[in-house]
């Protein structure tokens, strides 16, 4: 399987983490993995708009594009703009080698104690 790495920046873009994953990993759970605060309550079912990113705008049009369902869901997530996804529904490739997400200032995972 081939590696990718993924650069997630803090909401006040002074710390970039770079996390290593694989081809068909989740971009939600990379970021879980790796202590990002994207809560996902929905666990992946498209229900809520807690693991919304902004992808990195030189990287936004390597991604498929969103579904109509996941358009809907950007519509509740708070601060959302035009390179807004929802985490849980990336799914990594090869072809996404070195994405840049931002993590919005109003990401808080609760579940984090």
């Amino acid at each position: 399987m081939t590696n990718v790495t993924v650069n997630f920046v803090s909401s006040d873009g002074e710390t970039t983490v770079s996390a290593k994953a694989s081809e068909g990993d989740n971009l939600l759970t990379v970021a879980q993995i790796h202590h990002q605060p994207l809560e996902g309550t929905c666990e992946g079912q498209m229900a809520c708009s807690t693991c919304h990113v902004i992808v990195d705008a030189a990287d936004f049009d390597r991604l498929p594009e969103a579904s109509e369902m996941e358009e809907d869901m950007l519509d509740l997530a708070a601060a959302a703009r035009r390179t807004s996804r929802l985490a849980c529904q990336i799914t990594l490739t090869a072809a996404l080698d070195g994405l840049t997400v931002h993590i919005p200032a109003d990401s808080h995972n609760m579940q984090i104690v």
